[in-house]
């Protein structure tokens, strides 16, 4: 997709190698008599078919993200399968759920087209084998990434619904690392039950069993420890921890600005009435102890799209803005775009763990 690069991580080929080994032998029952080399190609085939597989899936998200609004940086490929790295959390329940169905839908799609060639395919054929292979990865990825449990697609449409239902992300949040934890502990028992049974693909079942239940409980613990990082708490008003803003003129000496900015945060505004940036108190106190009548302009934070925020945001938004954000300062506007104060990065971090720790 144009615009978001795809990186292949190091662990997908080791994931790679696993899959040729133990999916070779499997190949030479769907294909009897074949050469060993054969089997290996075909098994090496399946592999490059499942990354294509997820690709496809995690592209559908980024269309989906993109659409409403929401930048991609990149998309990535590992051994578990592949993440599409949204710049952005969905700020509503309804753009959450779209983002995350969108995948499914494009895996289901696909498994429906070579479903349907198979059907058409001669049996015990090399092509067959591939159309299979095809169908296959498809619908396991659609069907793995649709379990209820958190970081997988299915776990966001429950948080998405959850949320829809109760207007608290966190409430959504909770259900679905609950749910997290009965997907993992279906894996492990089904991995168990394949070695009880004895089947073919004992083995294979139980490594990628045992690796997806990995993945899921640490996406999970990711998830809930972010989640909680920016709840916002009960009570608690942006009003609280904004400090009062002041304007200055860009072109006034730093020290006076630096004396003027105690307790406040400074919007520097040059002659034509265009703001330059916030003022950056740190790189204002170099300037004043070497050179204090330098213009304040020289020790300013630019101010972006990313650095002002409207007073009427929900809280865990504007958390999740800062917490994304490089910024230590943010310009706070209201409605009309007034400045109405300044949020520092640290300002909120304390309150934020002063409330977990109530």
């Amino acid at each position: 997709m144009s615009g978001v690069p795809v990186v292949l991580a190091p662990s997908w080929w080791a994931f790679a190698v696993l899959v040729v080994l133990f999916y070779t032998p499997l190949v030479g029952l769907l294909l009897p008599g074949s050469p060993l080399w054969v089997a290996a190609l075909l098994a090496g085939g399946f592999a490059i078919l499942l990354a294509i597989s997820v690709l496809l899936h995690e592209l559908g998200h980024c269309v989906a993200a993109l659409r409403l609004g929401l930048p991609v940086r990149r998309v990535r490929l590992h051994m578990l399968g592949g993440i599409s790295e949204v710049v952005r959390t969905p700020s509503t329940p309804i753009h959450e759920g779209v983002v995350a169905a969108a995948g499914p839908v494009v895996s289901l799609l696909l498994t429906g087209v070579f479903g349907l060639a198979l059907v058409m395919a001669e049996p015990e054929t090399v092509a067959w084998v591939l159309l299979l292979q095809a169908t296959i990865a498809n619908g396991a990825v659609a069907l793995f990434n649709l379990l209820p449990g958190l970081p997988l697609d299915g776990g966001r449409i429950v948080r998405a619904a959850i949320w829809q239902v109760t207007g608290r992300r966190g409430a959504g949040t909770r259900a679905a690392v609950i749910g997290a934890g009965i997907v993992a502990a279906g894996l492990v028992l089904w991995a168990i039950q394949g070695l009880v049974e004895g089947g073919p693909d004992q083995w294979l079942r139980l490594g990628v069993c045992v690796l997806m239940a990995a993945f899921v409980v640490t996406g999970a613990s990711a998830e809930f420890t972010a989640e909680r990082r920016t709840a916002w708490p009960p009570g608690l008003t942006l009003a609280e921890l904004v400090r009062p803003v002041l304007q200055l003129p860009a072109e006034s000496p730093v020290a006076d600005a630096l004396a003027a900015a105690a307790g406040r945060g400074v919007v520097l505004v040059r002659a034509d009435g265009i703001a330059v940036g916030l003022l950056d108190t740190a790189v204002a106190e170099r300037l004043a102890a070497a050179q204090p009548n330098t213009p304040a302009e020289q020790a300013a934070e630019p101010i972006s799209a990313d650095t002002v925020l409207l007073d009427s945001e929900p809280g865990e938004e504007i958390a999740e803005r800062v917490r994304a954000g490089a910024a230590w300062q943010f310009l706070v506007v209201d409605a009309d775009g007034r400045p109405s104060g300044v949020l520092r990065r640290e300002d909120l971090r304390v309150a934020l763990a002063s409330a977990r720790g109530r």
